[in-house]
């Protein structure tokens, strides 16, 4: 008697498929026109007390597609990188762009000059949408990409007359929040939108392997390269997300809370795509890093669902008035991103009355692989089951498809699953086999109903916040530092961010200082990809080949005994 592939079927919650149909929608585009003719009078998207219905988002990103098609005259199949924090003009940005048969290249407006330049540089994107804010990062790249079109947008552009006006007000002038910028020929994104109603975008055949979004990441290996995520990838696992939660969501009536910035991969599916298809109502919340902010905003706000990342979670346990907050609606709570610890979900649970199910997903999947029950009682420990129309196995080295209990390397296999990385295929063949396995660098164990466990990674990467952050690119700009002889990163734990980075430095100059690594870094790295911790010896573990022995220094920081290489 063969054992059934799937074991985790038999524990899947009631009402939940076994399968989706990917091909329900031909495209991302096509879904949210669908949406927003089912829902056209309820509100989509809310942020800083301004509403916009569906039928907003309908008519401004069709103004704004247009825009970009006959004004700027992209072609079909242009990058267009997207540059802001959650604001309701991301929501019309994403729409606009896939709408008009382009792609969107999401771009985190933390980036210093150098990161930036290297996505626009990659992704070889045509124009970009950036926020005021960080449009100074923007003019000292641009000009060596092949980006040739600038549209500028105001914290305050979609707040309507006067508190917009006050709020740009406040923004440039009395917190000084906008740095000097010069972009001459850049346009904005009011303008763009005024300029595009008097045309219509024209009618685009999409096809559902077009690429939707080159989504950026380390992936498995290396430095950041974009994941192709195509518009039947994306619809996939929307459609596998809204399968497992539907049992627990009524249409026309979710609230969900919108912590996660859009560009992330988790929120762009789980809070904007998914929630779009029920006719939810999301709340962007533009600086969850303000948590007393953060906590006002949401209190009365009756919300039915929030998502967010481990982090997240305990700084909103840890904010002063979180007790206050109305959780009386509430029957999601989804933590991703990083691993979810037991004693936040255990204090989740206790404050909010409801479980926070942890799930599990790389940007190369759209995110979604594995997610938990949403009834369990409490938090097990796992990264829970394998979605609708997902496969998962945990393999050795060699492809061999492991027994239940053993570990391995955790490989995924479904619609969700990218069509590659962009101009890089010796990199996508490193993870995509040709019979559709991915293998995702995560080392696993299923038990016999199917729930999986994640035991360790298999790369180096480090998890700061949900984000991914990789050893070789910080050693890089590091090691460029003229005092620095050699460099190693680690990944070390940290209370409010899960891991943080750690620099072991062995010094060329003895003068140089641990402030003058963290002012370096400051000027190079994103914030979540600065070091920590900053440590100088003699000299750094080597192999005999003399590659840098990174699991020694972690198992030291960890107060572990080293194993010999």
């Amino acid at each position: 008697m063969t054992m059934d592939p799937r074991p985790w079927l038999a524990s899947y919650p009631e009402g939940v498929p076994a399968e989706i149909d990917p091909d329900q929608h031909p495209s991302v585009a096509a879904l949210l026109e669908e949406c927003c003719d089912r829902f056209r009078h309820r509100p989509a998207f809310k942020n800083m007390g301004r509403v916009m219905s569906y039928d907003d988002l309908d008519r401004q990103s069709a103004h704004l597609a247009a825009y970009l098609r006959n004004d700027l005259k992209l072609q079909q199949g242009d990058g267009v990188a997207l540059m802001m924090p959650n604001l309701l003009q991301y929501p019309i940005a994403i729409m606009a762009v896939l709408r008009a048969g382009l792609v969107v290249v999401n771009t985190n407006p933390q980036y210093t000059p150098r990161e930036l330049r290297h996505q626009l540089v990659d992704s070889g994107a045509k124009a970009i949408i950036v926020l005021e804010n960080f449009a100074h990062t923007v003019a000292k790249v641009v000009g060596e990409t092949e980006c040739r079109h600038v549209i500028v947008t105001g914290v305050g552009d979609l707040l309507g007359g006067l508190k917009g006006a006050i709020t740009n007000l406040v923004v440039r002038h009395v917190k000084k929040m906008v740095p000097e910028y010069s972009l001459p020929d850049a346009i904005r994104f009011n303008d763009a939108l005024r300029q595009g109603t008097r045309s219509k975008a024209p009618k685009v055949e999409i096809k559902p392997g077009d690429v939707a979004f080159l989504q950026y990441t380390g992936g498995t290996t290396g430095v950041a390269k974009g994941a192709m995520l195509t518009h039947r990838n994306m619809v996939a696992n929307m459609l596998q997300a809204l399968a497992w939660i539907r049992p627990n969501m009524r249409e026309g009536e979710e609230v969900v809370i919108t912590a996660l910035p859009l560009y992330h991969i988790f929120a762009l599916t789980a809070n904007f795509l998914t929630f779009a298809r029920i006719g939810g109502f999301s709340h962007l919340i533009t600086n969850p890093r303000d948590m007393p902010a953060f906590v006002k905003d949401i209190r009365d706000a009756q919300f039915t669902a929030i998502t967010g990342v481990n982090t997240l979670f305990a700084g909103l346990l840890n904010t002063p008035g979180f007790d206050k907050v109305d959780f009386s609606r509430l029957r999601l709570t989804l933590g991703g991103g990083m691993a979810v610890q037991r004693v936040v979900a255990d204090r989740w649970k206790k404050a909010t009355g409801c479980t926070l199910a942890e799930a599990y997903g790389l940007t190369e999947t759209c995110p979604a692989v594995c997610i938990n029950p949403l009834d369990l009682a409490e938090y097990n420990g796992s990264i829970g089951l394998p979605i609708p129309s997902t496969e998962v196995s945990i393999q050795d080295d060699a492809g061999t498809h492991l027994p239940i209990g053993e570990v391995g390397e955790l490989c995924v296999r479904g619609p969700q699953v990218m069509k590659g990385y962009w101009n890089r295929q010796a990199e996508t063949d490193k993870v995509l086999s040709a019979d559709g396995w991915l293998r995702t660098g995560d080392i696993a164990r299923m038990d016999e109903q199917g729930f999986c466990y994640i035991v360790d990674r298999k790369k180096d990467m480090i998890l700061v916040s949900g984000f991914n952050v990789y050893p070789n690119e910080v050693e890089d700009v590091v090691s460029q530092m003229p005092g620095v002889l050699e460099v190693a990163a680690i990944g070390v734990p940290d209370e409010k961010s899960g891991e943080a980075v750690k620099l072991i430095i062995v010094k060329k100059d003895p003068a140089l200082t641990e402030q003058d690594v963290l002012a370096y870094s400051k000027a190079n790295l994103t914030g979540y990809k600065r070091p920590h911790h900053i440590e100088f010896r003699d000299s750094l573990p080597k192999s005999n080949v003399g590659k840098i022995l990174r699991r020694e220094l972690r198992d030291e920081a960890a107060g572990k005994v080293a194993t010999p290489a």
